[in-house]
């Protein structure tokens, strides 16, 4: 199963160091204990920026996504869907949890069973990365190198909810602010050792900012009075404490 994403799919940072471009390999740090809001290798790569230094996992997982010969459609294609009492495979049968699934996402004429598959391998990059390092599979979801991992994950492999829930809380590179910025306490999720950040206020006043060029996750407080939030080479910020 290829990965094709181009944040860390490569290599996967231990403890929330770098991680590597590519999808397939990832995170154990779990859920810190704070105070901010909390809501696939050759083969498929690791999700992750790319870095310079990674630090190998010190329990790597022993098995690896399968890689598909060719692209699975994407399950949002346009046009007419297929009505789900018209949904069957060629052989066999559909359970009931993966009809549910396929509902409304099965283009007219189009194998539901090639569609099914994207939503399979989803759970399969998940499920490699958080062998490996939680953070980098939480921060796969927030970047959007795995895009359909909130629908995957309800139909098809519910035990990554908490994943999908953590995610929705967290920030990708880039510029925050209004009602996307949220304020609480953050840490990196395999930063690259280019990683910056700046918090500013009213007016566009600094209130905080920093860099790290270890690849190492470090810690920010967003406070109540922050307007703007923006990060660059971090990867992905994740909410510390587990108040929704």
């Amino acid at each position: 199963m290829g990965c094709g994403c181009g944040g860390p799919c490569g290599a996967v940072a231990g403890g929330g160091g770098a991680g590597a471009a590519g999808v397939g390999a990832g995170a154990g740090t779990a859920r810190g204990r704070g105070g901010a809001a909390r809501p696939p290798p050759p083969g498929p790569a690791v999700p992750g920026p790319s870095a310079t230094t990674a630090t190998e996992p010190t329990a790597p997982p022993t098995e690896e996504p399968a890689a598909s010969g060719s692209s699975a459609p994407a399950a949002t294609a346009e046009g007419p869907k297929t009505p789900v009492d018209e949904i069957t495979p060629a052989t066999g049968t559909f359970t009931k949890k993966q009809k549910e699934y396929l509902k409304d996402r099965v283009p007219k004429g189009m194998d539901p069973a090639a569609v099914l598959q994207t939503g399979q391998e989803t759970c399969d990059k998940l499920r490699y990365l958080v062998k490996a390092d939680r953070d980098t599979a939480v921060g796969a979801i927030v970047t959007g190198e795995i895009p359909d991992a909130k629908d995957a994950v309800a139909g098809l492999c519910t035990q990554h909810q908490a994943l999908v829930d953590e995610a929705a809380y967290g920030y990708p590179d880039g510029k925050h602010s209004g009602k996307k910025l949220r304020p609480g306490v953050y840490r990196s999720a395999s930063p690259t050792t280019d990683c910056s950040w700046q918090i500013e206020g009213a007016g566009g006043k600094e209130l905080a900012s920093g860099a790290s060029d270890t690849g190492k996750s470090r810690k920010i407080t967003i406070p109540d009075s922050a307007r703007t939030f923006t990060s660059t080479g971090c990867y992905a910020w994740l909410p510390e404490g587990a108040a929704g």
